[in-house]
């Protein structure tokens, strides 16, 4: 099991945020399922009935998007899977095929809408941190360009440096891939999120994987508040 904690520094620069950890292992992870298809169908079509007709002003004053539109705003930024969700419920866009640990947190993502990053924990390097960006502070992102963070945001760090920031997504180092056999989960949720939607958002995580790899073993499945 990972060894994960958050500094006093994330409490106190966003009070009333949360982060989940979801760490799964033992996962079998080469081939999607066309279970995991199929929830793929039942969440755009709930998506489309749950959400017909909405502005996207409509789409940011939801509950738990308000507050993600909220956050991204104070960096200049959109939320993504806003962007994502009224694609696929005024766009008839669907979720996109990746490999089954990385869809099985879009098809969570777009339900709960609760930003959610995976790893592959093995790529993962001493003890993991939550904290907060400071002045300085860079990572090499997926596309493999080096980028400056902005100050303030909630990051996750390993010994190895910055691992995943909320504005700029996850790092080159340890993205999930068809090899993954041990994952970890983190849902990022500023204030106005509550804690039981974080939870939610690992439980359905959990279930999604299931479907391809019934015998996983969580490592962990813990929600840290600020």
């Amino acid at each position: 099991m990972l060894s994960i904690s958050a500094t006093d520094q994330w409490r106190t620069t966003h009070p009333g945020a949360a982060i989940g950890l979801l760490e799964l292992s033992r996962i079998e992870n080469a081939h999607p399922p066309a279970q995991l298809d199929g929830r793929k169908r039942e969440a755009e079509a709930h998506l489309r009935q749950r959400y017909q007709g909405l502005t996207r002003q409509d789409f940011s004053s939801l509950p738990v998007m308000s507050a993600y539109v909220r956050y991204y705003k104070r960096f200049g930024k959109t939320y993504h899977v806003q962007l994502q969700v009224e694609s696929i419920v005024a766009k008839g866009k669907s979720l996109p095929n990746v490999t089954a640990l990385v869809d099985a947190n879009f098809i969570a993502e777009v339900e709960t809408l609760v930003l959610t990053a995976g790893h592959d924990a093995a790529k993962l390097q001493g003890a993991v941190s939550i904290d907060v960006s400071r002045d300085g502070d860079q990572m090499t992102q997926m596309s493999g360009g080096l980028k400056p963070l902005l100050a303030g945001d909630m990051i996750m760090r390993d010994a190895n440096g910055v691992c995943c920031s909320i504005i700029y997504g996850q790092d080159n180092r340890s993205p999930i891939s068809s090899e993954t056999a041990h994952v970890l989960y983190v849902a990022y949720a500023p204030a106005g999120v509550p804690a039981e939607i974080v939870g939610a958002q690992l439980r359905k995580i959990e279930e999604n994987v299931r479907l391809f790899s019934p015998t996983l073993v969580v490592e962990q499945h813990r929600v840290l508040s600020a």
